[in-house]
């Protein structure tokens, strides 16, 4: 069934009330089997809430779950889409309203909408924008509301809900008495961690549904604001942290104490001095968790490929041929310096600083060095794409971790024998390799702890023990990557070889 906008609202409002009440919280209701279990041998269980209780319903999207199940060879693989694909819509709009051109998207267990997270949870529909006008409005709403927080706040990437829904803001232990400059309002900010894929997330999100839709009519006032506020951002954190006569230069800082839970950004919050490269630094990787070097490779690549993706979008609408110019500009200034600083014997570096340190790791996060082709950046077959995802992908990775069934690339964000799901759908994207495609699917299939959903780590000691039994990234991530496959690799996961495409048969 697909709700009317008035009824979908009215649904998302009922939610927080009467039918809140029957409903059962998903962080609880994701942590153990539900429905019927699936034919394979897996048996996973169907986790999508009744239909009464799901945040936004799509025909579209039921149509392209319809489509998947009867050509999936793997009952279990069928099940994990059907709990995956629809896992943002059914769970995480939190509050849409069309007429005021907003919408309010959780991560899933945390009430907050981040921009990284939000861009990549609505990545799976991007080629259905043009067939569902309400899913369409949806993610124009979502836009304009990550416009207006990002016109005001840009250094931030995760808020509180917008005024107008009437949602109570939620309180973040990990930001109580932290010191942001410049200051923000905790009734609008979630969590003042900058990072650049937060911004680069409301570029991918923008971009990806201007190409689906070709309308224009997201590049509002509050949309341009956003951008110029995004360049005004590149622009500082590209500047060394001294200049010429040793007068330090500091535009953000973000501190902890005073009963904070996250650690302090060093050197009084400003981070590790940094020299000019060409790259723009950041004080927090997509983890939300500190660098160690300010030029954080990965995102600075997304950063580029973002920018040549706006100016090609503002090009094509006939939009600001200044800001287009100033894309261009930036997207190749960083893609020269991520080659030209950061890669040694073939090798990419994960953080540098433009002095002369380099710390070669991965992180789990997109973006990550592991995921280079999935953001475009690359091709799959570059050769050092190849040579630093053998590194990556073995004891040469500190991060990299390997248990008797599950095993993968983590990060510090939770502990070093934890690593993430998301790094396997990161190999996924990053080889053509059938034996490797289908050793990094089941294992992540293998390991969803009888649950059928991707969670954000998994014990390699215990498998049972995982974190984030309700992250909607992760599940919209393994979505998109079956449908690659469905397009790129159909004789490996379907019953025939024909590839699929949402809307096309």
């Amino acid at each position: 069934m697909k709700l009317g906008l008035a009824n979908t609202v009215a649904v998302v409002a009922a939610l927080g009330g009467l039918v809140q009440a029957q409903c059962p919280d998903y962080t609880t209701f994701s942590q153990s089997p539900q429905g019927n279990k699936s034919a394979g041998p897996l048996g996973l269980p169907y986790m999508r809430p009744d239909p009464a209780c799901r945040t936004f319903n799509s025909s579209a999207v039921e149509q392209v779950i319809s489509d998947m199940k009867s050509r999936l060879k793997d009952p279990d693989l069928a099940r994990l889409f059907e709990n995956t694909f629809p896992n943002t819509l059914d769970t995480t709009v939190k509050y849409f309203n069309e007429s005021e051109n907003l919408a309010f998207i959780i991560t899933g267990d945390i009430t907050a909408q981040w921009l990284r997270d939000t861009a990549n949870q609505f990545a799976p529909y991007h080629l259905l924008l043009s067939q569902d006008e309400e899913l369409k409005t949806l993610v124009k709403a979502v836009i304009n509301n990550e416009a207006r927080y990002i016109s005001q706040y840009p250094y931030c990437g995760a808020f509180q809900p917008p005024p107008e829904s009437g949602l109570a803001p939620s309180f973040n232990g990990y930001a109580e008495g932290v010191t942001v400059n410049p200051p923000v309002n905790n009734q609008t900010v979630f969590e003042c961690k900058y990072e650049i894929d937060s911004l680069c997330g409301f570029l991918k999100l923008s971009r990806s549904y201007y190409q689906a839709t070709n309308d224009s009519s997201i590049m509002n006032d509050n949309w341009h604001t956003a951008i110029d506020q995004i360049f005004r951002v590149i622009e500082e954190q590209s500047q060394a942290s001294f200049d010429a006569d040793f007068n330090f230069i500091s535009y953000y800082n973000w501190t902890g104490g005073n009963g904070a839970l996250s650690p302090a950004v060093n050197n009084a919050g400003n981070g590790e001095p940094k020299g000019y490269t060409g790259l723009v630094g950041t004080h927090h990787r997509p983890s939300d968790d500190l660098s160690t070097f300010a030029f954080l490779v990965p995102a600075n690549a997304m950063l580029s490929v973002e920018l040549t993706n706006l100016a090609n979008i503002l090009d094509s609408a006939r939009r600001a041929k200044n800001v287009s110019t100033a894309a261009r500009t930036w997207s190749s200034r960083i893609h020269d310096a991520i080659w030209n600083t950061t890669v040694v014997d073939n090798i990419f570096a994960y953080e540098t600083n433009g002095l002369g340190s380099r710390y070669v790791m991965d992180d789990a996060n997109v973006p990550s060095l592991l995921s280079l082709p999935y953001l475009g950046f690359l091709d799959k077959t570059n050769p050092a794409y190849v040579a630093t995802r053998k590194l990556l992908l073995s004891r040469s990775n500190p991060y990299y971790a390997q248990g008797k069934t599950f095993r993968g690339i983590g990060g510090p964000h939770v502990d070093a024998w934890n690593p993430w799901p998301m790094s396997q759908i990161s190999a996924v994207f990053g080889t053509d390799d059938d034996s490797e495609i289908l050793t990094s699917l089941y294992t992540i299939a293998n390991n969803t702890n009888g649950l059928g959903l991707i969670h954000e780590s998994i014990d390699i000691y215990d498998t049972t023990s995982y974190t984030r039994p309700w992250f909607a990234w992760a599940n919209s991530y393994f979505a998109e990557m079956l449908l690659d496959l469905a397009s790129r690799k159909p004789q490996l996961i379907f019953k025939d070889a024909k590839p699929y495409l949402p809307g096309q048969q």
